[in-house]
């Protein structure tokens, strides 16, 4: 193994309505259904993922926090234990004009009934505190489509700023950037 491997698994993190773990191959079906609704992939590429999307997606977020010592969160709902949604970082190697590579990624995604709850805000808050504690990276980026109004305010009040438009498989995608916070855990 390399000297730099440093596997590790997802710590869990509560908030005031979820609780934010790695994901379990359990996980599939939730997330299947999740990424084959037209509501939830309306500005995230547009097209339903298949199954096999879903698997591959899966694993690659389970491989993250093996391979880079950050990844994806399931999200559930602290009461019912109920499948929420995704959010977390990851280096997907993005094919975008001026990307940096290495930088981590955020992402969230809920599912259809999730939606207009304020568990977007609660998870990716808590995210960028545990990020902000825990990687070595001077920033974190994430690309969200022009017309998604909900996620831009989302990015916006976790500490995201606009930093330029570009494409990203040929769609409209604006870049936004966010400083780590120091000292701030």
């Amino acid at each position: 193994m390399p000297a730099d491997f440093m596997p590790c698994e997802a710590p869990i993190i509560e908030t005031l309505q979820t609780r934010m773990r790695g994901h379990q191959i359990s996980d599939f079906a939730d997330c299947a259904a999740m990424w084959a609704d037209d509501n939830v992939v309306r500005y995230i590429g547009g097209v339903p993922a298949t199954k096999q999307d879903s698997w591959a997606r899966l694993i690659r977020y389970i491989g993250h926090w093996h391979a880079l010592g950050y990844g994806y969160w399931a999200i559930e709902d602290r009461q019912s234990g109920a499948f929420l949604g995704e959010a977390g970082f990851a280096d997907f190697k993005r094919d975008i004009d001026g990307w940096v590579d290495g930088t981590p990624e955020m992402g969230w995604v809920l599912a259809t009934h999730s939606h207009g709850r304020g568990i977007a805000s609660e998870v990716v808050a808590a995210a960028l505190n545990w990020a902000d504690g825990n990687l070595n990276a001077a920033k974190t980026t994430c690309i969200i489509a022009p017309d998604h109004g909900a996620s831009i305010r989302v990015a916006v009040k976790g500490g995201f700023v606009q930093t330029r438009e570009s494409t990203y498989h040929g769609d409209p995608t604006l870049v936004f950037e966010r400083d780590r916070k120091m000292g701030e855990t």
